[in-house]
């Protein structure tokens, strides 16, 4: 089977553990303080005007983000409640209920903080920060530009100090982990821990280089409104966010067809260069927790494609 006729997977890293989604399934494996291994599992639910809306070109990036934002939650969720969970102390099982709405409210802060830092931080700032260079850069082409190095510099200086903290550098192997298992999957080899360290942490489809598609295709889409006066500058780019984030979904889609063909293969680099942050390399434990991850999803699969029952799942 070539990679073409391949059923497309994709994937999230979580915390210790990975994600990932079929047609059918979403599934994550999660490694326990026991050293055991815990699976979550939601059925792909179809919303029938999702399905439509998934269809029309640059309205399906959308679409995509609001699905994957919502299913990647719950899987999160998940993982932060049982990763740090020792299943044989009834205790620390007790206290971790009474605490889970504690746990709710912090991820919904975190939440509404990340909303706001996203939009305010990456959208507000750098316009701030190219307003007061007018003086060197007055002209509107000038200004986009800068602004979409003040950008881009704000996005990479965040992905990196975030990286540094142990968890997120964690999550970040995983996502290493995610990357090599369907890199191996789609090459046709056998997913054992070995064969899937050979491959590389970097895929094509990648949210990351979804983000920094959305910096670049920003820089082009603001070329066509004006940068006076501030005011109209900043509803401009807020009015314009699900503008930016439907094109640049069809620019991923379009490196992703493109990655075998010599030379255009080049259009997908700058997104891989972002992987080089938000992936690192996972350690042997971290990639068999993705490939079991990747193998019940399988199972799942196969068992709603062929009508079986669990225990039919072999």
């Amino acid at each position: 089977m070539s990679n073409s006729q391949k059923p497309v997977y994709g994937g999230q890293a979580v915390v210790e553990g990975v994600m990932f989604g079929g047609k059918h399934h979403y599934v994550t494996a999660v490694r326990r303080k026991d050293r055991s291994v815990e699976y979550f599992h939601l059925p792909r639910k179809t919303n029938p005007y999702f399905t439509i809306l998934k269809k029309i070109p640059f309205i399906r990036g959308i679409i995509a983000i609001i699905e994957a934002s919502a299913n990647g939650s719950k899987h999160l969720n998940f993982s932060t409640e049982r990763f740090d969970v020792d299943p044989k102390d009834d205790e620390t099982i007790k206290e971790k209920e009474v605490s889970k709405l504690t746990m709710y409210l912090g991820v919904a802060v975190i939440g509404v903080i990340s909303f706001l830092f996203g939009k305010f931080a990456f959208t507000l700032i750098p316009v701030f920060l190219a307003v007061l260079t007018k003086p060197i850069f007055p002209s509107d082409f000038a200004q986009v530009l800068v602004e979409g190095f003040f950008k881009l510099l704000l996005l990479l200086c965040y992905i990196y100090f975030v990286s540094l903290t142990p968890l997120i550098k964690k999550v970040f192997q995983y996502h290493g982990a995610e990357h090599k298992v369907i890199n191996t999957f789609e090459a046709g080899v056998e997913l054992t821990v070995e064969n899937v360290q050979a491959h590389s942490r970097l895929h094509y489809r990648c949210g990351s280089s979804f983000i920094l598609f959305t910096v670049i295709v920003g820089v082009f889409v603001y070329f066509l409104v004006p940068t006076t006066p501030l005011w109209l500058r900043v509803v401009d780019r807020l009015l314009l966010i699900p503008v930016v984030l439907g094109i640049a979904f069809e620019v991923l889609q379009i490196t992703n067809k493109l990655r075998d063909i010599p030379v255009l293969k080049y259009f997908g680099l700058p997104g891989l260069w972002l992987q080089l942050l938000t992936t690192k390399e996972p350690n042997n434990d971290q990639v068999e927790v993705a490939i079991l991850s990747f193998n019940e999803l399988l199972k799942r699969e196969k068992q709603t494609e062929y009508g079986m029952d669990n225990e039919e799942i072999v």
